[in-house]
């Protein structure tokens, strides 16, 4: 991104973001089918057990109806009667049955029909499909490939015909001698077949050995479907997340791509008010409260660089007067030669630049306020304790300096507490003291009260003097504003107090304004200001 421009793309890197969570978490039931490892053994351990509790039926049945006794007494098979049963037995079930004698010898195969050496070949051929079913099929073998990798069982080769030595089939040897077992062979495309070998016996003796093997195919087709309806579900899953996830990234990430493409153009337009921030307001989410909160910032910002470019012009109109009487007594000083005259020029000289440096320090300590109220932390301030020691230090000198006294009244029980910079309240109320003392006629006092009402304290300050224009109760807390008392030495104040005291009030959370005492006959008695500050945390302090 450069300039705070970037390029435009198909998809925002939130959306992959959001589109490639979303996937993962659909991608973990998927992941389970590369290990399915236990649910196939316990496949391959029930089709075991089926195989076994068949054989020991088929074994029974051979050892009731398919022996003989000769005539020197010795017990063997009737082949003929042994092989029809094998047939009929196996038939309805995909079993290959396998018989062989106590030695080990094979003497009837279910697959041959007159005897071992006819045995029937059988080949499966695979499915018809088409290029989807191809695709699918792929697919499954590759699972296969990976999840035999992860759980790998070795199993012993599968030779397609039994052999007569029992080294190739344990199971047999094991069944020769009374005890049923079973091995899991694998043929070399990885296909499982499962054996079960048990006793042929005749009157609890062992004749001989039935073996019964039948294809794992069932389980590989079992495996195949369970793999099937979870790809297809993820299939599905797949298409609705993705969809969801573009949705919610665009419900995300176009607005706040708007709101960023309209603060860059606030930023390139300051100064001008032809740009704005999009109202997504009414989505009542933080998208929305983002727009507000975006919103209200351009418009501080706004009002800020307002501010500053009107207290810029207040500044150089109020600096520019002393500055002009500077030049103009300067330049008359060296014209002329009466001393007499050059001591009062100088004396101008000397006013001005006090009155400058009281104005510069002024504009100094206002233009600092801003920053210094927006970074400060706001601490408890009791104003009854604060006002007392004002009172106090203010009357101790009072007279001496021929100034009103000061009169507090806290009605009503304290604590009169509230949220700010202690500091800056107490310059306010000074600002306000020295300005009743300033507008009080000889002999007269100042009135300085505090009352609470539930959630707001209220103090009001009052003097005895002229009070204040009707049409300029309101202009009085403009900047440079000055309506001093007759026969004050010009230049004396900035005219910047009370805006600065409406400054720290109104950054404390409350409000300021002012007003004319009357007499019941209607008569201004005085001037008064009232101050609402909220109480305690309630203060709208940053």
């Amino acid at each position: 991104m450069r300039g705070g421009r970037g390029r435009r793309r198909l998809l925002s890197p939130l959306t992959w973001r959001i589109l490639a969570v979303n996937v993962a978490a659909l991608l973990i039931p998927v992941a389970g089918l590369l290990y399915m490892g236990p649910y196939k053994d316990q496949m391959i351990a029930q089709e075991m057990e089926a195989l076994r509790l068949h054989g020991e039926m088929f074994a029974g049945a051979l050892g009731e109806g398919a022996v003989r006794v000769t005539a020197d007494g010795r017990t063997v098979f009737d082949l003929a009667l042994a092989r029809h049963i094998m047939r009929r037995l196996t038939q309805p079930e995909q079993v290959r049955a396998v018989l062989f004698t106590r030695d080990g010898r094979l003497v009837a195969d279910s697959r041959a029909l007159f005897g071992p050496e006819n045995t029937i070949s059988r080949e499966s051929l695979p499915p018809p499909g088409s290029g989807g079913d191809m695709l699918l099929r792929s697919l499954l073998a590759l699972m296969d490939r990976i999840s035999g990798m992860l759980h790998s069982s070795a199993h012993p080769a599968f030779r397609a015909e039994p052999g007569v030595d029992l080294r190739d089939m344990p199971e047999v040897a094991r069944a020769a001698q009374g005890l049923a077992a079973g091995v899991i062979r694998q043929t070399a495309d990885g296909q499982l077949v499962l054996s079960a070998a048990l006793p042929v016996q005749h009157y609890y003796r062992v004749i001989g050995v039935l073996m019964l093997s039948a294809s794992g195919a069932k389980i590989d087709a079992a495996m195949r479907e369970v793999r099937v309806n979870i790809l297809l579900v993820f299939a599905g899953g797949l298409v609705v997340t993705t969809l969801l996830s573009l949705y919610l990234a665009g419900a995300i990430a176009r607005p706040v791509r708007k709101l960023a493409a309209a603060a860059e153009r606030v930023r390139g337009s300051i100064g001008r008010n032809d740009e704005t921030i999009p109202d997504f307001t009414a989505r009542r989410d933080e998208i929305g409260d983002l727009s507000r909160s975006l919103r209200n910032m351009t418009d501080a910002l706004r009002t800020r660089l307002d501010a500053i470019e009107r207290f810029a012009a207040d500044v150089t109109h109020e600096i520019k007067n002393p500055l002009t009487s500077l030049r103009s007594a300067v330049e008359t000083a060296a014209r002329i030669q009466d001393p007499a005259r050059q001591r009062d020029l100088m004396h101008i000289i000397k006013e001005d630049v006090i009155r400058l440096d009281r104005l510069i320090s002024d504009i100094s300590d206002a233009s600092r306020l801003d920053t210094e109220l927006s970074r400060s932390v706001a601490e408890p301030v009791a104003l009854e304790r604060m006002l007392a020691a004002l009172a106090e230090i203010h009357n101790a000198t009072a007279g001496e300096r021929n100034a009103a006294p000061v009169d507090l009244d806290c009605a009503g029980r304290p604590p009169f507490t509230i949220a700010g910079m202690e500091g800056r309240l107490a310059q306010v109320f000074r600002n306000l003291i020295a300005n009743a003392v300033s507008f009080s006629p000889p002999g007269g006092r100042i009135a300085l009260r505090l009352t609470r009402d539930r959630d707001w304290i209220r103090a009001v300050v009052e003097d005895q003097g002229p009070g204040i224009p009707e049409a300029k109760l309101e202009a009085v807390f403009d900047r440079f504003y000055s309506e001093r008392p007759q026969g004050e030495k010009f230049g004396s104040h900035s005219g910047l107090g009370l805006a600065i005291s409406r400054q720290i009030v109104e950054a404390h959370g409350g409000s300021i304004r002012a007003e004319n005492r009357r007499a019941p006959d209607g008569a201004v008695e005085g001037a008064r200001f009232i101050l609402l500050f909220p109480v305690g945390d309630s203060a709208g302090w940053p």
